[in-house]
């Protein structure tokens, strides 16, 4: 991107800062930033990692996007070989070049976070699809340990890259972009076997019984990650080609303005789209469950009003016992206008008690057991979930499955 003019940077730097706004707007949403916080109860090491992890990422990022932006707009254009072209970093004060290597070094720590991410969710999708029920722990299985050796490789290789060639800056950016592209690729190449298999692994989960809810938040995943994969591919094929054309002796799309400019825009936008994908799969807002916790407190204080509306209307002079109807009859038009005044009398032995007389929730009719084949179909109340109280799983899913709300909420460890 040395090559690349101003308005690139700050292409970059509009799109990261977006980003960085989404993301303090969802997380905010999404638990008050509670998740962030160290000694969060529900949190424990592995779902700390990857949380500080990939929210590391953004914010070295759009330092980078940032710190360029101002270098090129500083340095402008100079007229070469009858064209006007970025001043080359070789022609920097020594305060800006003194500054290139720690934005470079911020941008490749950044992409090795976002790789951990995405190694992540590649095992743990790999784990989802193919374990079975003999094999339920995550963190005992092989997709585990492979996604920590990739892990360590990640934040090696990638600061290691940008160290080694840091003396020829030029070089340094082509390997830098080439290494990362390379790395990335390999990982979003591989993930779309998964993409194929879900459709097939989702018909399964119909077939085991497992609950609709569950169902729905997999295939909504299932589409995000369609959409996540695109943008991941227009992220990393941009850098693999200006990174190979950079390493070779004789660069020809670096050297034009036009070819630089439009496949660093181009990433910009897949990047960031892919990294905001990221975010809504790993922390999943539940407006339901945001609602919620809301209605309680409204329904507790409707009953409130009620029962003080039924105080401040007038007791009758008599006491006479509220007469309830047999079955298939109804109130008698007195004993109408006492339950809708907010109090009634009922007798109960030979004492009798005042009540308020307000609205009654409608009590769930029961569903008793049926046999079904060779199968039993549990009863219960009706409106419950089909996992908690409908046809138990056969065996055949890993349990994690029926639980299942996010790629990092994994038992809570």
């Amino acid at each position: 991107m040395s090559h690349t003019s101003p308005a690139t940077y700050l292409v970059w730097s509009i799109i990261s800062c977006i980003l960085l706004a989404f993301l303090v707007f969802h997380m905010w949403s999404f638990d008050r930033f509670k998740c962030l916080r160290w000694n969060n109860g529900s949190s424990g090491a592995f779902k700390r990692v990857m949380t500080y992890s990939y929210l590391l990422s953004v914010p070295l990022i759009m330092t980078y996007a940032l710190g360029f932006t101002v270098i090129k707009y500083q340095q402008g254009f100079i007229p070469f070989e009858g064209q006007i072209i970025p001043m080359p970093q070789a022609m920097w004060p020594e305060s800006a070049r003194r500054a290139a290597f720690p934005l470079m070094l911020a941008f490749t720590v950044g992409w090795s976070m976002e790789m951990i991410t995405h190694l992540e969710e590649l095992c743990f999708w790999l784990f989802l699809v193919n374990a079975g029920s003999v094999q339920q722990d995550w963190f005992r299985s092989w997709y585990f340990r492979t996604w920590i050796l990739g892990s360590i490789v990640a934040v090696t290789y990638m600061p290691l890259l940008t160290i080694l060639t840091r003396g020829d800056p030029l070089k340094c950016e082509a390997y830098t972009f080439l290494g990362g592209s390379l790395g990335s690729m390999s990982l979003t190449l591989w993930f779309t076997p998964i993409l194929w298999a879900f459709p097939a692994f989702l018909s399964s989960l119909k077939s085991e019984g497992v609950d609709t809810a569950t169902i729905v938040r997999l295939t909504k995943f299932h589409e995000l990650n369609m959409i996540r994969i695109v943008f991941r591919f227009v992220f990393v094929v941009p850098f693999v080609i200006l990174g190979a054309d950079g390493v070779r002796v004789h660069s020809h799309i670096n050297e034009s303005m036009l070819w630089t400019d439009f496949l660093t825009m181009i990433a910009a936008f897949g990047c960031c789209i892919s990294s905001a994908l990221t975010l809504v799969i790993f922390f999943p807002r539940s407006v339901e469950g945001e609602i919620a916790p809301k209605t309680p407190r409204a329904s507790v204080s409707d009953s409130a009003l009620l029962v003080r509306r039924a105080a401040a209307t007038p007791r009758l002079a008599d006491k006479r016992p509220l007469q309830l109807p047999a079955r298939g009859q109804h109130l008698r038009p007195a004993d109408r206008a006492r339950v809708q005044g907010g109090v009634g009398w009922v007798r109960s032995g030979k004492v009798d008690t005042e009540v308020d007389a307000l609205p009654r929730m409608p009590i769930a009719p029961m569903r008793p057991n049926r046999r079904r084949g060779a199968d039993v179909e549990m009863g219960g109340i009706e409106g419950r979930s089909q996992t908690s109280l409908g046809r138990q799983p056969s065996g055949k899913l890993n349990p994690m499955v029926h639980n299942f709300t996010s790629p990092i909420d994994l038992y809570g460890n």
